[in-house]
């Protein structure tokens, strides 16, 4: 009989990866969506015949209650959250509302109704905020610097506390920064593909971005989501630090965009104070050694395959979209 899985955040970068990878594996695969008066199925659309998508709501504990009820899942992976760091400044309280109390919700329906199934939850790097030390385990301590970084830590802690407490199979994946053509346009890698294939195209002339400064672990989204599920195949639950152990800056991130597409990233791209974060983080790298071992998980993109990948998806995407408009 095929294995259940219920994703909360299905229609994110992680969620459609993860959902892929699981109908691969023969899952009878089940989404979570919040109802809203727009709903953008856009990155499973190529799979939406073979998901079964609910109803629900982080903010809404019957909601969660009646779809894990209705799916009866053997495996919960809780994707979801307010989960842009800026807008977590803009947006404080609906952060700690989805991104905190969310998971304490998730965990709560689990074992109300479903104690039996394993839980994973998406813990990130940003719990490491001010680092305390360098590459970050998951003995390293936590210091968030944003509102979404605490509210991560809150549904980390959370995570830990229903596994010693209720006895459930619920881990964390703190997870390093993971791309893919799929990421939002509002992230610093998309923005930076996409940005570059667009004055490569002559749709634009300049880019502005904040702190180029800033250095980050980035790998691929596809590998990260094997991670998690690897997470729940173990015999007993834990925590994992994921990430490729390797950090890049911004500006790193930049010219290997541009260059790739034989720009000079010096003449176009404008750093924009307005663009910097209340409590920067400066540098977040991973020590992804107990994934190794005990996961046999490894990265299999690297940083440079990772940004050609997107600059050619923004490139083909926009270029695609120029003939479409010519054409008419």
């Amino acid at each position: 009989m095929a294995k259940r899985a219920l994703i909360t955040g299905i229609t994110g970068q992680d969620g459609s990866y993860l959902a892929d990878l699981l109908l691969e594996k023969g899952y009878e695969v089940f989404g979570l969506v919040r109802r809203s008066s727009t709903l953008n199925f856009q990155r499973i659309e190529h799979i939406q015949d073979r998901l079964t998508i609910l109803s629900g709501d982080l903010l809404d504990q019957n909601s969660l209650l009646t779809a894990l009820a209705e799916a009866e899942p053997d495996e919960v992976y809780n994707l979801a959250a307010q989960s842009f760091v800026p807008t977590s400044w803009e947006q404080p309280v609906l952060t700690g509302e989805a991104t905190a109390l969310g998971v304490m919700r998730m965990l709560e329906a689990v074992r109300r109704v479903r104690p039996q199934a394993r839980f994973y939850q998406a813990s990130s790097s940003e719990m490491f905020g001010k680092v305390q030390a360098s590459p970050q385990s998951e003995e390293t301590p936590f210091y968030p610097r944003s509102p979404y970084g605490v509210a991560k830590v809150y549904g980390h802690w959370i995570t830990v506390n229903y596994r010693e407490s209720y006895d459930l199979f619920a881990v964390s994946g703190i997870l390093f920064n993971h791309e893919s053509p799929r990421r939002g346009l509002e992230f610093v890698t998309r923005k930076i593909t996409y940005g570059a294939a667009q004055i490569k195209l002559g749709l634009a002339k300049e880019l502005r971005l904040g702190n180029l400064a800033a250095r980050r672990d980035w790998g691929f989204a596809g590998d990260y989501v094997r991670a998690m599920w690897l997470m729940l195949q173990q015999d007993e639950p834990g925590d994992y630090v994921i990430g490729t152990g390797v950090e890049h800056s911004v500006r790193d991130l930049v010219d290997m965009a541009f260059g790739y597409l034989d720009l000079d990233w010096q003449e176009c791209v404008v750093q924009d104070d307005r663009l910097l974060r209340p409590a920067e983080v400066e540098h977040l790298v991973a020590d992804p050694s107990k994934a190794r071992q005990f996961l046999g998980w490894e990265p299999t993109v690297d940083f440079e395959g990772l940004v050609r990948m997107m600059v050619d998806a923004d490139f083909d995407l926009l270029r695609h979209r120029q003939h479409e408009q010519e054409s008419w």
